[in-house]
């Protein structure tokens, strides 16, 4: 450890390292919410499978599938989150909140709605994650001067996307 240590502040001496500024991480400049509504589809499908599943307690294949299905829900509700969250934290500036006063109102409730999601599994409030991940996109494509339209999804789901014009 102490020859590692040694060596990373030779290195650091030996160059110089300029400060720099940017939206995000790296700055890329490529966002896009059309993941986040693919991953609330992907929930919405799980929980349909869910429901329709024979009884898992006498059926090992409906266990094992009841075990996958809540896997994906769980991992595709927690992407919504991410998805969001990045483009929260990394695309919208003070001057979308501005001009969008509900935009943290809505990524809070995207936020809650994918924990609730994950927690239970209820239809209703995984197509209100949907919704509110929509409502984010929209909101996302006018900061960009995009106009925007809804598609069906043509997804087992059901439903659509915000997609741009």
């Amino acid at each position: 450890m102490a020859l590692l240590k040694h060596f990373t502040s030779k290195f650091r001496r030996g160059f110089s390292v300029n400060e720099v500024h940017a939206h995000c991480d790296i700055p890329c400049g490529i966002y896009d919410p059309h993941l986040a509504q693919v991953a609330a589809h992907s929930v919405i499908r799980m929980v349909q499978l869910i429901n329709a599943l024979e009884d898992p307690n006498s059926n090992k294949a409906a266990a094992n599938s009841l075990s996958r299905y809540i896997t994906v829900k769980e991992e595709h509700a927690e992407l919504c989150k991410k998805e969001v969250r990045i483009i929260w934290a990394d695309y919208f500036k003070p001057e979308h909140v501005e001009k969008y006063p509900d935009l943290h109102e809505q990524v809070f409730n995207v936020m809650k709605l994918g924990s609730t999601v994950r927690q239970s599994v209820d239809l209703e409030n995984s197509q209100k994650l949907l919704t509110a991940i929509q409502r984010i996109a929209e909101i996302f494509w006018a900061t960009k001067g995009v106009e925007t339209r809804k598609i069906s999804s043509n997804y087992p789901s059901g439903g659509d996307l915000v997609v741009p014009v």
